[in-house]
């Protein structure tokens, strides 16, 4: 399908294909706005069935990444690029090198960063080709000492604090022991938001395709493992849709029974429609782009300069624009997603 005809494609400024033949590089570069500043956005690693699933990945993250930096109040436009390979086998420092080159080319309108399937060893890979690249461990830390590179605890803790106000919104309460939460998906964001919540005293039923990501949450958290069918249809408080995207469709629609969905997981929905069936169901959904912010947000800072209490004051401040979100959705009678999407336009061209 052509791009510009596609239906993800959303008057994208650049789309780059990257081939290497002698790394086996085959990857996409979408640059979707830079109004704000230069577009930033993770480079994911995925084994995709097709080039065209990729292509579908890359134009709806990218202007997902556009979005997100606009309601997080950030200088920065959204970009995201998508390397075709499983992660766990075709990873080689040559392949990601290659991809930096490509990063590199595009002289600074988009910086990338770490996503699902890569991390830290991979971003400083590829900073050994570009310099716009963030998350490889590399940049001193003001105020002393090095920082991680991984955005991951930033994003974990805004979608904690993104959760606890559509609770709030939803159910009326303040306090999180005995609430009960369905986690899918405990990489390093789900797993460190299981530990916020049970550290809060909320009970959880998890589910992980890494087996050995379920048994460490069972036996460090006391979580309640579940199948990957059986999370959707649980009697409980908040869903939380933390692993890959278009997890509420036709199917698990049918089966959703939470009054709150509020997850890290990027692009949620499978189509647009579905936030209507959720808002008219009366289940509070937190746009994912306002509430996983944390991880863009961490990683501006690192690229512009900042403090980790600038980083983490700038997070909290998630719940205030979720706040806003679901208030004027109350007071407009209009989806969650359509209102999260109407304030970042707003904030774009303003």
């Amino acid at each position: 399908m052509p791009i510009f005809a596609h239906p993800e494609f959303d008057q994208h400024e650049q789309v780059m294909f990257c081939h290497d033949k002698a790394s086996g590089l085959n990857a996409i570069i979408a640059v979707h706005n830079t109004r704000l500043g230069p577009a930033l956005g993770g480079c994911r690693m995925w084994p995709y069935a097709d080039e065209q699933q990729a292509v579908n990945d890359v134009l709806r993250l990218s202007r997902g990444m556009t979005y997100k930096s606009a309601l997080a109040g950030l200088p920065l436009g959204g970009g995201k690029a998508v390397i075709i390979g499983d992660p766990r086998k075709d990873k080689t420092e040559a392949l990601f090198q290659a991809m930096g080159d490509f990063v590199e080319s595009l002289g600074g309108r988009y910086i990338t960063a770490a996503d699902s399937g890569t991390g830290v060893t991979e971003m400083a890979q590829m900073g050994q080709r570009t310099r716009h690249v963030v998350g490889a461990g590399t940049r001193e830390q003001l105020g002393g000492g090095t920082r991680s590179g991984d955005p991951s605890p930033a994003t974990a803790l805004g979608v904690y604090i993104g959760l606890c106000e559509a609770v709030r919104q939803r159910l009326e309460r303040s306090d999180l022991s005995g609430l009960r939460v369905a986690i899918q998906g405990l990489g390093q964001v789900g797993f460190n938001l299981a530990q916020q919540l049970s550290a809060a005293g909320a009970q959880l039923w998890v589910h992980d395709i890494q087996e050995a990501n379920v048994r460490r949450a069972v036996d460090e958290l006391g979580a309640h493992a579940v199948s990957g069918q059986d999370i959707y249809g649980l009697d409980v408080d908040v869903f939380s849709p933390c692993a890959m995207g278009a997890v509420i469709n036709d199917e698990t629609l049918q089966l959703l029974r939470a009054p709150v969905i509020a997850g890290a997981a990027n692009n949620q929905l499978a189509r647009p429609e579905h936030g209507d069936v959720l808002w008219r169901r009366g289940c509070l959904h937190a746009p994912d782009y306002a509430i996983n912010a944390g991880g863009i947000i961490d990683v501006s800072y690192e690229y512009n300069g900042g403090t980790p209490e600038q980083v983490r004051q700038h997070v909290e401040g998630i719940g205030e624009t979720l706040r806003q979100i679901f208030e004027r959705a109350k007071a407009e009678d209009r989806n969650t997603t359509l209102i999260a999407d109407s304030l970042a336009h707003e904030r774009l061209n303003a």
